[in-house]
């Protein structure tokens, strides 16, 4: 029987599928489907922090300061009660959650800013979460903003948040950091559990007819995986937190790819959109099908076989075999006459 058994920042996981943050886990039925496919943990939607913003904007006008201008209205406002947030919503979501599944369940957090993510912090950590996943969301499009600004405000939320609550917290990044292996050594040292490994940041589109910025959703395809697989093989091994890979998985292969390089989970997300939680159970089966065939063990006995650091020729990793990949090109029959 194989052990298909991983550790995820601290916690012991049947395996390593773990649907990532979207829009299935504000269902506990579809959540209990997930679980019953295989999910071995779930990390919630995303609480965004300009829905709480703009929600606490909306209070302040509408609940608090009615009366502005109309001052005979002071004496007969209604009482309107507790205002309830898209925070209590998901307070409310994550005990459900908790007390309807048997695997761990990861809040995630949306934001750039201090303000607040502390004190919400905390309430995910009295609500039940078993972890926190960060999701610090950041176009640095300011030109008088550095790499190394960037970089600070991580760590500095990383380190507020550590400060106050004793989950573990895993950052997820973008791949555009001048050098993420120093980035994640600067994560783990103020006390980042793990990493996941990258956020998709979603571009923006012109329309051609109304010439307006437009902004579709487009679900993730297999080969941004391979983007993954790099970083994952290139950490593995020179770091002790965690590493996830989400991205681009679609099937067993990037999965078992992803575990590999050295991932000890891997994120589900537009596969699960698309065809639903049986392709969780399609995808473990297949992982399971594959290790038994090569006569694999367990998990961590494939986990990280391919990093750079077991790699014969670890320059590969960092270098791709550039000139090699360019040269290996050959345009279809009849392109070139």
């Amino acid at each position: 029987m194989i052990d298909l058994t991983t550790d995820y920042v601290g916690l012991k996981l049947k395996n390593p599928l773990v649907p990532s943050a979207s829009p299935l886990s504000k269902d506990l039925g579809m959540a209990k489907r997930l679980e019953d496919a295989g999910a071995a943990a779930i990390v919630m939607y995303s609480l965004f922090e300009e829905e709480l913003r703009a929600e606490e904007a909306m209070a302040e006008r509408f609940l608090l300061h009615a009366e502005l201008g109309h001052g005979e209205a002071d004496s007969f406002l209604p009482d309107h009660g507790r205002f309830k947030t898209c925070l209590d919503g998901y307070l409310e979501q994550l005990t459900r959650l908790k007390a309807g599944l048997g695997i761990p369940v990861i809040a995630s957090l949306n934001g750039t800013s201090l303000s607040g993510w502390v004190e919400l912090g905390q309430e995910l950590e009295r609500a039940g979460a078993d972890a926190l996943e960060l999701n610090v969301y950041q176009v640095a499009a300011d030109m008088g903003l550095s790499a190394a600004s960037v970089e600070a405000r991580y760590v500095c939320l990383l380190a507020e948040l550590k400060s106050v609550v004793g989950i573990p917290i895993i950052m997820k990044l973008s791949p555009f950091f001048s050098s993420l292996p120093h980035f994640v050594k600067e994560l783990e040292v103020a006390g980042a559990r793990g990493v996941s490994l990258f956020n998709r940041f979603y571009q923006p589109d012109f329309d051609l007819e109304t010439l307006k910025v437009a902004s579709r959703l487009h679900l993730s395809y297999p080969d941004e995986a391979l983007l993954r697989i790099r970083w994952l093989a290139i950490l593995h091994g020179r770091v002790e937190l965690s590493l996830a890979g989400t991205g681009g998985v679609h099937s067993h292969e990037e999965a078992l790819k992803m575990l590999l390089a050295g991932a000890d989970v891997v994120h589900l997300a537009s596969c699960l959109l698309q065809h639903g939680p049986g392709r969780l159970a399609e995808i473990l089966g297949g992982m399971a099908r594959w290790m038994e065939e090569r006569e694999y063990a367990s998990v961590a006995q494939l986990k990280g076989s391919m990093s750079q650091k077991n790699l014969p020729d670890p320059a590969a990793l960092a270098r791709a075999s550039y000139i090699e990949v360019i040269n290996s090109y050959q345009p279809p029959r009849g392109i070139w006459r």
